[in-house]
């Protein structure tokens, strides 16, 4: 017995030690820190280092290649170094916006061990923090009533699977008897379920719409569009693996033929308002795509339509009945009637020129849409505004 407590008190003692370490072994340092006038101090501790830069989305862009060509992409600045080691740059007074960033010491790229706060953009995990006021008072916390968030797995007997989905019902869902309307809202390419809540901050700013009047309490179901996957990466049963900006099969047609198994299944096991007049459609770039053709294939099935810097055409070498008649059943979109048609899309985006070009043929075809053009490119920034404008216009 006595060696049996020896033994616990050891290992208290370990796990202790181990606590303690945890709590009190960082580097009392703030970072990043924002200022009364908006500018931000960032500090990074790195005494050996020969540079240390920081690269964010808050600094002027600079051009950066890819296999697909050059792209506008976050900028760089250099921090400088003090006595005692730590690296200091302070921003410009930015706008108020959620940032991500990463420090580049010695060419390496870090995440800031002093912010606790991170997100992942398919492979790539960024700090993030946010300047509040104006727009970006839409993606705080705020004194308001909270919608609930939920994660739930679905049958989907097209793609012969059980599958994740998150939705997000208003303040006040579970104890109402009301019905209310319903605004499926999609990622883009690299995304998944996880994608509009962590990088979009849908949550707040359906809590904060809802809260000010500007717009409708309404259910947002935000499933996954990889159709190879049942969850997003470490959520279901492949584990953890890196994930892959595009999954096989996802812009193949069969998200989009099989996309009933989600409305379905929503209006089987929510109070919604099961018609046209109640359900939104609405997605950023592959999730504008599958948006775009969802809403045509089934072309008496929503009254709101949003498109955020949509992809708008499969690969040529794609064969799917889903995109066969894509006249006609645009058409039959148009004549069955609809309340918003609503396209969104920077000005630097490297999808203008298509969405200038199928602009065109909804023109001369005489569908009616409304178009909003942003600066800067295909980028989160972008996609909340869209959501934060695109929200309050429905269901009205």
């Amino acid at each position: 017995m006595k060696k049996l407590s020896l033994l616990t008190i050891g290992i208290l003692l370990c796990l202790t030690s181990f606590a303690q370490q945890a709590l009190w072994g960082g580097t009392p340092i703030v970072s990043p820190e924002v200022h009364d006038d908006y500018t931000v101090t960032f500090r990074f501790k790195a005494p050996n280092a020969d540079t240390v830069q920081i690269t964010g989305d808050f600094l002027p862009t600079e051009k950066i290649k890819t296999p697909m060509g050059l792209f506008d992409g976050p900028g760089k600045a250099y921090l400088k170094k003090d006595a005692n080691g730590i690296w200091t740059y302070t921003s410009e007074s930015l706008k108020p916006e959620l940032y991500g960033y990463s420090f580049i010491v010695d060419g390496l790229k870090s995440t800031d061990p002093n912010n606790a706060f991170l997100i992942r953009d398919v492979a790539t995990v960024t700090n993030i923090f946010l300047v509040g006021g104006g727009p970006g008072g839409l993606y705080k916390v705020n004194d308001v009533p909270h919608g609930t968030v939920a994660r739930r797995w679905y049958d989907s007997p097209g793609l012969n699977m059980k599958r994740r989905l998150t939705i997000y019902t208003p303040p006040g869902y579970e104890s109402s008897t009301q019905e209310y309307p319903v605004l499926y809202l999609l990622h883009g390419a690299g995304g998944d379920e996880e994608a509009w809540m962590a990088l979009g901050r849908l949550s707040q700013i359906m809590d904060n719409l809802i809260a000010e009047g500007k717009a409708k309490p309404m259910i947002v179901v935000m499933p996954n569009g990889n159709v190879t996957q049942e969850a997003a990466p470490g959520e279901g049963i492949r584990g953890f693996y890196k994930p892959q900006f595009m999954e096989p099969k996802t812009m193949s047609g069969s998200y989009i033929g099989t996309f009933m198994d989600i409305i379905n299944f929503v209006e089987k096991n929510y109070k919604v308002k099961a018609n046209k007049e109640n359900r939104a459609i609405a997605g950023l770039s592959m999730g504008g795509f599958h948006s775009l053709h969802i809403s045509r294939y089934f072309p008496n099935t929503f009254d709101y339509v949003g498109l955020f810097s949509p992809a708008i055409m499969p690969n040529a070498n794609v064969q799917s009945k889903v995109f066969d008649n894509f006249d006609s059943t645009l058409k039959a979109q148009m004549d069955n009637g609809y309340k918003l048609y609503w396209i969104g899309i920077g000005k630097s985006d490297f999808l203008y020129k298509a969405v200038a070009d199928y602009r065109a043929e909804l023109d001369k075809m005489g569908m009616k849409y409304t178009y909003v053009e942003t600066d800067g490119g295909h980028i989160w920034k972008n996609w909340r505004i869209y959501i934060s404008d695109f929200a309050p216009l429905l269901f009205k």
